[in-house]
């Protein structure tokens, strides 16, 4: 089979693999939808080729995409037939520790100590026909959901829920979300079928569009207005309840501390970068609790998945781009400018 490998400087390639044969506690996916992340772009934008990426144990390719969902198509012998069948419909919870720890346990392998695989980073992903994963990392696809769906709960939607969880979100709260991007939209989404009322902020005039259709009542623009001053005069000079960065970006991130409340939250979810803030002035003197949120649990994978159902939240309408495998280079190449919304390959 053919699978897309990240080999740095915005570069791609597709190379052949052997087709998997999964191990005794293993299982293999052929895979029907296999989504575009914006951490992807770490591995696609790495400078120095394949050989920087630090890829791989042993240094070979590795196959890209961490937001997988398919359907089972062999099972291993030690596999519980009473809890994996041929042809079910599945996630993949898309990390591997040593599967004894409490972490491991608990269903939280990427906090495990002994060292983890990340499909699509360090370990083969779903951008390619199909896919080894153990058992253990699967997570049942609701019938009422599509494929495509089941890959965006893999990674950049089951990310927003797990923020929004550990926010204790309520019904009633102003919470803003900074960028816009796929998880910061897929917050939007879920915030406002939660009841909190969404204020928006990103500089893209299209991403704020599209976060008035998911259910955001208020849109700031900071590279035009000083946000925290809007978010005050908007809740009488209070603050909003909570904050979420998906961005990353300095900035966005202090902000998201200064527009809260006294007792407030800000939950901060996009990787890497820094922030600088006043720690006596923006969260000692006002009792600001700030979060770290990264990903989701096994169970946490299933609860926004079974959320999504109940709510009847369209999560499709995440996706502006659908793609053939075989155009992952002019997908990354258009991802890349991150001006559009999420794409995901479909097989």
């Amino acid at each position: 089979m053919q699978g897309v490998v990240f080999t740095g400087d915005r570069k791609l390639e597709f190379m052949e693999f052997a087709d998997p044969i999964p191990g005794p506690d293993e299982v293999v996916l052929k895979i029907r939808a296999s989504g575009m992340c914006g951490s992807d772009l770490k591995f696609y934008r790495a400078s120095g080729g394949a050989s920087a990426l630090g890829l791989g144990g042993d240094g070979s390719p590795v196959i890209a995409g961490h937001e997988p969902c398919g359907d089972v198509v062999e099972i291993g012998t030690d596999v519980d037939p009473g809890r994996v069948q041929l042809g079910q419909r599945v996630m993949v919870h898309h990390y591997k520790g040593c599967g004894v720890c409490g972490h491991c346990q608990d269903g939280w392998g990427q906090l495990c100590r002994e060292g983890i695989v990340v499909y699509g980073a360090t370990g083969h992903g779903a951008h390619a026909q199909y896919m080894k994963v153990p058992a253990s990392t699967l997570v049942p696809l609701p019938d009422a959901l599509t494929h495509s769906e089941g890959a965006a709960i893999s990674c950049g939607t089951g990310t927003a829920y797990a923020a929004l969880k550990r926010l204790n979100i309520s019904s009633g709260d102003t919470i803003a979300i900074y960028g816009q991007g796929p998880v910061g939209l897929s917050a939007t989404q879920l915030a406002a079928a939660m009841g909190a009322q969404v204020v928006a902020v990103d500089i893209s005039a299209d991403r704020l569009s599209r976060a008035k259709q998911f259910g955001a009542q208020v849109l700031l623009d900071p590279a035009q207005e000083d946000v925290v001053a809007q978010i005050r005069e908007l809740t009488d000079g209070i603050g909003a309840n909570v904050s979420l960065d998906c961005s990353s970006a300095s900035t966005a991130r202090l902000a998201a501390v200064q527009c809260v409340r006294t007792w407030g939250r800000a939950c901060f979810v996009g990787e890497g970068g820094d922030v600088t803030i006043d720690v006596s002035n923006d969260m000692l003197r006002r009792q600001v609790t700030i979060i770290g949120s990264w990903t989701f649990s096994v169970a946490g994978q299933a609860q926004c998945a079974r959320f999504i159902v109940d709510n009847e939240i369209d999560i499709d309408a995440l996706f502006t781009d659908r793609y053939n495998l075989s155009q992952a280079e002019e997908a990354y190449s258009l991802f890349d400018e991150q001006q559009t919304g999420k794409g995901v390959f479909e097989f």
